[in-house]
């Protein structure tokens, strides 16, 4: 179930305004990284898509990184992914990811350094650090802990309205397949 509300002090549009909130992508049992990252991204997707706009790709991958990151570190040490949420924010994505070990991730709250040698721990947090703002790790009462990051996002930059021929300096539905063809965009 995807929920949107617009704050009620602000009468523009954009993806300032909404706030999509999406409970869990599949049932944690059957979640995969790659599960995850496809539910992330079409709820980004859906989200601004809503308001016209759409985010920078390179920003859609820094989501998809931190994603995978984050839900492979809760199957594969975290005791298996017990929930995972969506929320699209003003600039940027909220993802909430639970788990059920009450172990405090050793980088968790570093600051992006990776490692200089292989001492059994990896890239993610590193990398997760890089990409995300806000990393919180909460313990649950019952068990467990849900860590919570933000990525941001950005609007991709609007599209040349002439299109793709006039920005490369010919005129927009001018070609010919025989022009295509001999230019070498058969």
């Amino acid at each position: 179930m995807t929920r949107a509300t617009r704050p009620r002090d602000e009468g523009g549009r954009g993806p300032g305004d909404l706030t999509a909130r999406v409970p869990s992508p599949v049932p944690p049992t059957g979640a995969t990284a790659a599960s995850a990252r496809a539910h992330a991204r079409a709820v980004v997707e859906e989200a601004w898509g809503a308001t016209g706009e759409r985010p920078r790709e390179e920003d859609l991958i820094d989501l998809s990184l931190v994603v995978s990151e984050m839900v492979t570190n809760a199957i594969r040490h975290g005791g298996g992914l017990t929930d995972f949420e969506v929320t699209v924010e003003r600039d940027g994505v909220r993802l909430a990811v639970g788990d059920r070990s009450d172990a405090v991730p050793d980088g968790a709250y570093g600051v992006g350094g990776f490692p200089r040698t292989h001492g059994g721990n990896g890239y993610g947090w590193p990398l997760i650090n890089r990409l995300a703002e806000e990393v919180t790790v909460r313990r649950r009462p019952r068990g467990g802990k849900t860590i919570t990051v933000r990525v941001p996002l950005r609007p991709a930059p609007a599209q040349d309205p002439t299109g793709p021929a006039r920005a490369r300096g010919g005129s927009a539905g001018s070609s010919s397949a025989s022009e295509d063809a001999s230019a070498g965009h058969a």
